[in-house]
Parts: structure tokens; sequence; C-alpha cells
């Protein structure tokens, strides 16, 4: 029987400050109340081949498009789109930053929700110094110091889970003008390709 080669791994750490509510979890602080979270986000990449620069992915390339959705939900307040119509229509008049998601903004969703975003990213980049077969294996969010949440790409893709539509994620516009390129999100969503610069 043949072996399978394993894959090395890096990790790159984000961190945000970000408010929530929790709706339908037991605790009632986290489900009546906003809140917020000094989040930590680790990225762990895989590849079973080195580039030019005998690296997985230069940390360098995670600094552009990841950096910049990740960085979304500084100072943001993270909504989700089945929450009550007049919270909703509130939070985004009063707040300039503010991310909507299809799925309620818990540590297990923000897990899940990152890695297709991430993976995205990945899918769509033209690479230029060898990288290969790069992929983002788990990602994990630490909601504080004490608890986390790991998202693989089978619980990222899982149906029980409920499916997540990446075309329902929805950015304020005080969060998109500070990105380097304000239509990136829309611009992945169709499939249209990130080329890597040769130097950074």
């Amino acid at each position: 029987m043949e072996q399978r080669e394993k894959k090395m791994k890096i990790r790159k750490l984000y961190k945000f400050e970000n408010a929530h509510i929790v709706r339908g979890c037991t605790s009632r602080r986290c489900s009546e109340s906003i809140h917020g979270h000094s989040y930590k986000v680790e990225l762990i990449f895989a590849s079973d081949h080195l580039d030019r620069g005998q690296m997985v992915y230069d940390f360098g390339l995670t600094k552009l498009t990841i950096k910049e959705l990740i960085d979304s939900f500084d100072h943001a307040i993270t909504l989700w789109s089945g929450d009550d119509p007049g919270y909703l229509r509130d939070m985004k008049k009063w707040s300039r930053r503010w991310v909507e998601l299809p799925v309620s903004p818990s540590a297990e969703q923000y897990a899940r929700v990152i890695f297709l975003m991430v993976e995205l990213v990945l899918n769509n980049t033209v690479t230029v110094n060898n990288e290969k077969n790069v992929t983002i294996d788990s990602v994990i969010v630490h909601e504080t110091d004490t608890g986390y949440a790991m998202a693989s790409r089978a619980d990222a893709h899982s149906e029980i889970m409920g499916k997540i539509d990446l075309a329902k994620i929805a950015f304020s516009e005080g969060v998109k003008e500070e990105w380097s390129d304000p239509e990136i999100w829309e611009k992945l969503l169709r499939g249209e390709k990130i080329v890597n610069p040769k130097k950074i």
C-alpha cells in the first residue's frame, strides 16, 4: 500500500476587536446583549511543496487580501441576516463598520466563514514564486483566552452544520473603503484572479 505523503503546515495569527449578539445560545448575556471580544484567528496553511524561497507560503503574502478581509471584522459589529429587521436596520444606521453574515456570529461560525473566505482567496490567486498545492488546512478562532472553535475543510463545507453562501456576506461601505480594492469581495465571488506580486 502506497503511503500518502504528509503536508507541511504553517500558522499565521491575526487579531481583531468585534461586537456581536449570538441569538439562541444558552447564556442570556450572550444572546440578549451586544457584547465584544478580542478575537485571535489562527490560519493553518498546508502544502506538500516548497516555493523558490523554500517556504510553504510567504507570510508576507498573507498581509494582502487575506489580512484585509479578516481585518474587516476589526472595530466592527457582526450581524446575522436572520436577526430582527429593526435591530439590523439600527445597527447599520449607527455603525460605520459592520459585516452581515448568513449565519449567527458564534466562534464556530466565524471559523467556518473565515475558512471559506481564505479558501476563496487561495483558489483565485495566481502565484508567481512556484508556490504549489497551498491549501487552508484549518482555522482556529479564539473568542476568549479560555475558549476557541476550530474548523476543518469538512466543517466549513458541512451540509449538516448548514451551507454558507459567501454571496450573502455583506460588508459596509465603511469597511470596503479601507480595502486596497473596494471591489475585491465582488471580484472574488465572480472568480476573478488575484496575481501575487513578485516582490512585496
